[in-house]
C-alpha cells in the first residue's frame, strides 16, 4: 500500500525499518512528499495532506516521538489509545447526561430497548453485506451505545439488587478472552483454528457449562442456529470424517424426503428439515456460511424482480399481472443480464 509522508526519505526509511516494515521499492521524492511502499498493509489509503513541516496528518499533531510509534494504525491515520478512550468517556458522560435529563432516554429500560437492539443489529449486518465501510462505522456507534445504554440503566441499581456498570462488562470480557486463550496468555499450544476452537469448547465445560450447545441461543433464526450447533460440537469431535459422508448423508435425507412427500404431510416436513440441516453441515464443510449464502440470493432475486418491475412500468403496455409466464421469464432473463455486472463479487 501507498501512503503519503511529509517527512524525509532518510527518516522515514529509518523510522519504518525500525518498526518492522519491509520498503519495497525505496521510499521516492513526489510533490514534496514521501511514497512509503509497505507489504504489511493492504488497504491503499492516503493520509490527509500535512499543514506544516512537523504534522504529520490532521488526525496527529506532530510525528511519532520515537520510531517504535511508527506503527500500522499511525500510517492509517487512526486514532491513538489515549483518543479511543477519551472518545469512549464522552460517550459515558452523554449517556449519564442524558439519562437525567432527557425524558425518552429517562423513560427507557431494558425490555423497551431490546427491539431496538435487534434493529440496530440487522442494519449492520445489512451494511456489512452492501460492503459499505462507511456505515458500518455508523453502526458500529448505534450498537455501541446501545451496550452503554444497558450498562447505565443497570449502574442505577443497587449492588443488592443486581446492578452493575460497563467497568463489570468490560473486565468481564476481559477476564473471559485471557482465559479462553491459553495458548496467547499461557503455556498452552494451539497452532491451528481447529484446536483453537476445541480448546474453547472444552474450557468452557470446565467453567461450569453443562452442554457446548448452551451457547447457542433459542432465539436465533433457524438456519443460523442449526450452523451453530453443528459447528459447536465439532469443538468436541461430534462431526463426520470428510465432506463425501456429509453429502451422502444429503441424499439419503432427500430420497427419505420425497419417499413422505405424497404420503405423511407431518413426516414430509420432518423430513425436509432433516435435508435442510444436512445441507447447512455440507456447506459448514465447504467453508460456507448458508445464511450468507441464502441473503445473498434473496438479495439477487429481490433486485431482479423490481429491476424487470420497474422495465415493464417504463414500456407501457401490458402490466406484470397481465402477462403469460412465457413473458415474463423474457423480461427476467433480460433483468439478470442487465444486473450480472453489478452481482459479481470482487
Amino acid at each position: 500500500s501507498r501512503f503519503a509522508l511529509n517527512v524525509s526519505s532518510q527518516d522515514a526509511a529509518s523510522c519504518l525499518g525500525v518498526a518492522g516494515y519491509t520498503l519495497n521499492p525505496a521510499p521516492v521524492q513526489c510533490q514534496k512528499e514521501v511514497l512509503v511502499w509497505s507489504e504489511h498493509l493492504t488497504e491503499r489509503q492516503w493520509l490527509r495532506p500535512a499543514n506544516g513541516p512537523k504534522e504529520f496528518c490532521n488526525c496527529y499533531s506532530s510525528m511519532p516521538s520515537s520510531c517504535s510509534e511508527f506503527t500500522a494504525p499511525y500510517l492509517r491515520c487512526m486514532h491513538t489509545m489515549e483518543e479511543k478512550l477519551a472518545a469512549f468517556e464522552r460517550l459515558l458522560k452523554i449517556m449519564e447526561e442524558l439519562r437525567e435529563k432527557c425524558p425518552w432516554d429517562r423513560k427507557q429500560t431494558l425490555e423497551s430497548l431490546r427491539h431496538l437492539t435487534i434493529e440496530e443489529t440487522y442494519e449492520l449486518s445489512e451494511a456489512i453485506l452492501d460492503n459499505d465501510i462507511e456505515e458500518v462505522q455508523k453502526e458500529t456507534g448505534d450498537l455501541l451505545l446501545h451496550m452503554v445504554f444497558y450498562a447505565q440503566i443497570a449502574s442505577e441499581r443497587s449492588a443488592e439488587e443486581g446492578g452493575w456498570d460497563i467497568a463489570d462488562s468490560l473486565n468481564g470480557i476481559c477476564d473471559k478472552l485471557v482465559d479462553r486463550h491459553p495458548h496467547i496468555y499461557g503455556d498452552v499450544e494451539a497452532n491451528d483454528e481447529e484446536t483453537v476452537k476445541a480448546n474453547w469448547e472444552q474450557l468452557k465445560l470446565k467453567e461450569g457449562k453443562k452442554s457446548v450447545l448452551e451457547g447457542v441461543p433459542n432465539g436465533l433464526p433457524s438456519l443460523v442456529k442449526a450452523y451453530r450447533m453443528q459447528d459447536k460440537v465439532r469443538g468436541v469431535g461430534f462431526d463426520w470424517d470428510n465432506e463425501h459422508q456429509v453429502w451422502d448423508k444429503v441424499e439419503e435425507e432427500l430420497a427419505e424426503f420425497k419417499a413422505e412427500l405424497d404420503v405423511d404431510a407431518e413426516r414430509a416436513t420432518d423430513e425436509f428439515g432433516d435435508v435442510l440441516f444436512a445441507l447447512v453441515n455440507f456447506a459448514r464443510f465447504k467453508d460456507i456460511n448458508p445464511d450468507e449464502a441464502l441473503e445473498r440470493t434473496n438479495r439477487r432475486f429481490r433486485n431482479r424482480f423490481q429491476y424487470m418491475e420497474n422495465e415493464i412500468r417504463k414500456a407501457g403496455g401490458k402490466s406484470l399481472a397481465e402477462m403469460t409466464l412465457a413473458e415474463m421469464d423474457v423480461h427476467w432473463n433480460a433483468a439478470k443480464k442487465a444486473l450480472a455486472k453489478d452481482e459479481m463479487r470482487p
